[in-house]
């Protein structure tokens, strides 16, 4: 009873982290747990999506040899359809929340989204595998779905506060989490069925992780700077009102900002 205690404890703990991460990364204003847990559930439900979706094209391909490669497995079977998915959750359960209602939020909740799916997802492997597979996991794979999120993420909020290009940002949410999230799999893949040079594979995967992280990180600080903007914005907007310097019929697009948050620990 206590092994499976722990396996659980390991196969949730870099769920439970990351999380923890983002939700402290959105300095203005909090987002509410019923939306976040929305996001998380909702990841959750992607699971049984993917699971139709890999099996029909399981079922159209075959055996035949393209579905034999690598490739195949890294793109067909995980990267497009499990981020399909998961941008479908997004656009049904969050798009039009009324708590999406700044630049970060799209981060937070495609991380959310993509930290359900993990959790399920992992779960599955560390009961199947052991302990050890969870502890890889909870360096790669968990984390690896938290950034293919924030990705997504960051072009969502683009598409939701620009719509001028509304189209063009969805478009680049979805193909470049697919992409981030088919490589991530294909090196790693490749490195563990080519035992000749799969430690050099593997070098060029931690590289690889490690240019995610950092393209990750740097998606988060944008968006966080733009959220600061547009709540100075908005507060600006108000000032204006309260001095009755604005129309009558001003109603601020921006909800009312914690303004000391982003100075608090």
């Amino acid at each position: 009873m206590l092994y499976y205690l722990l396996l659980f404890a390991i196969a949730i703990l870099p769920v439970v982290v990351l999380m923890v991460f983002i939700y402290r990364q959105d300095k203005y204003q909090k987002e509410p747990i019923k939306s976040l847990a929305k996001a998380f559930i909702g990841g959750m439900i992607a699971i049984p999506l993917d699971i139709i979706i890999v099996t029909s094209l399981d079922l159209v391909w075959g055996e035949t040899a393209m579905a034999q490669t690598v490739f195949f497995s890294a793109f067909m079977e995980a990267g497009i359809p499990e981020e399909l998915c998961k941008f479908i959750i997004f656009m049904i359960f969050i798009w039009r929340d009324k708590n999406f209602d700044e630049y970060f939020d799209g981060i937070v909740y495609a991380s959310f989204i993509g930290l359900g799916f993990a959790c399920v997802e992992n779960i599955e492997y560390v009961f199947a595998f052991g302990f050890s597979t969870g502890v890889v996991r909870a360096l790669l794979s968990v984390p690896g779905h938290f950034l293919f999120g924030v990705v997504m993420g960051y072009f969502l909020s683009m598409a939701k506060f620009h719509p001028e290009k509304r189209g063009t940002y969805l478009l680049m949410g979805l193909l470049l989490s697919m992409l981030a999230h088919g490589l991530f799999d294909w090196l790693l893949m490749f490195a563990n069925f080519m035992p000749i040079y799969g430690g050099i594979i593997y070098i060029i995967f931690l590289w690889g992780d490690f240019k995610l992280w950092k393209l990750g990180l740097k998606y988060i600080n944008k968006q966080q700077e733009n959220s600061r903007m547009q709540a100075e914005q908005a507060k600006a907007a108000d000032m204006d009102y309260q001095i009755g310097s604005t129309s009558m019929d001003y109603d601020s697009e921006y909800k009312r900002i914690d303004w000391n948050a982003g100075d608090r620990q």
